[in-house]
């Protein structure tokens, strides 16, 4: 979606945007089909998480068109690939590098950490970095992790990498201070992690409110929609306080199969940072090419686990995504 309006925005402003316009009478609209990567969680009703299911065991649907997985893995083991019989081989990805230039990018969870530094979070600043500080060192091994910082601009702490210790150090040289433009850092964090093979998530710590942004929040979650990336999000402001921001954090986690928590506390902070470890430790990912689907707009995304017992289990996913598009002769 953004790439289709920068594009066309360029095209306009490159001399000869109005004869081109005059010249289309109507633009043709092309889809272009990338795979889909979807992360989900299966629990059951004591909200205790189900592990060791199968590739089998799933049936994903778009607008109700079966799908056909490519691959599969489940929380940080390596992902398998998924053969026409339903068996299932291991995967060669020596030739796929992240990043940092690792060969193994699709191991593991690329995590985005995303610290509001601005002036509302002065008071609690040392608290709240102690708990991200505590978080990447319970990282699983096989996870990578990068710490961006925002008030009024982003700044990248520590880019993507194994390395917990560069992370660390990146976020103690954080300063708190200045307005918050939570939506413009979090709309460039989601353009990097989109960059990165494999599955990632970004984790939004924040005070709540947000002064200086010039993109809106239903934006920022589309295009974490589209590029299937979850976003957890632990504000650290009361619940009542702020009902428009807390609304916000609701809709964008809840629409992108991710998590919101309302943590004042710091015991509260490193619960909230403690359940999100658990859900990527126990969160299974399917990779697929869509089927063909006329549907050029919200393709709603439907996982069901097939056996009996399972329709007694709760799945947690994003419900859907828009296809990628542009403007073509």
């Amino acid at each position: 979606m953004i790439k289709t309006l920068v594009g066309t925005i360029a095209l306009l402003g490159a001399g000869g945007g109005v004869a081109w316009l005059a010249a289309q009478e109507r633009p043709v609209f092309r889809v272009k089909v990338d795979m889909v990567v979807l992360s989900f969680t299966v629990t059951d009703s004591k909200g205790r998480y189900i592990n060791n299911l199968k590739p089998r065991d799933f049936r994903v649907t778009e607008d109700g068109i079966l799908q056909k997985l490519a691959t599969f893995a489940e929380g940080n083991k390596p992902p398998v690939a998924i053969r026409e019989d339903g068996s299932t081989e291991p995967i060669e990805v020596a030739a796929d590098k992240g990043l940092d230039g690792r060969s193994d990018a699709f191991v593991g969870t690329n995590v985005f950490v995303l610290f509001d530094t601005s002036n509302y979070m002065y008071r609690g600043f040392v608290y709240a970095s102690d708990a991200i500080a505590d978080f990447i060192r319970g990282l699983d091994r096989a996870d990578s992790v990068a710490v961006y910082t925002y008030s009024r601009n982003l700044s990248r702490a520590a880019q993507l990498s194994r390395d917990r210790g560069d992370a660390i150090v990146g976020l103690r040289k954080a300063v708190a201070g200045d307005d918050s433009a939570l939506y413009n850092a979090l709309l460039l964090t989601l353009r990097d992690a989109a960059k990165v093979p494999g599955r990632k998530v970004v984790i939004v710590f924040s005070n709540g409110p947000d002064n200086a942004s010039m993109v809106a929040p239903d934006d920022v979650r589309a295009v974490a929609e589209d590029e299937g990336i979850p976003i957890y999000v632990i504000s650290t402001n009361d619940v009542n306080k702020d009902p428009v921001s807390s609304g916000v954090f609701r809709r964008i986690s809840q629409r992108t199969g991710g998590r919101s928590y309302f943590a004042k506390t710091w015991q509260k902070q490193v619960e909230a940072f403690e359940s999100i470890r658990e859900d990527l430790g126990n969160s299974y990912t399917v990779t697929y090419y869509p089927q063909a689907n006329p549907n050029e707009g919200f393709r709603k995304i439907n996982v069901e686990i097939v056996s009996d017992v399972g329709k007694k289990y709760r799945v947690k996913a994003r419900p859907g995504y828009r296809p990628r598009g542009g403007f073509a002769n």
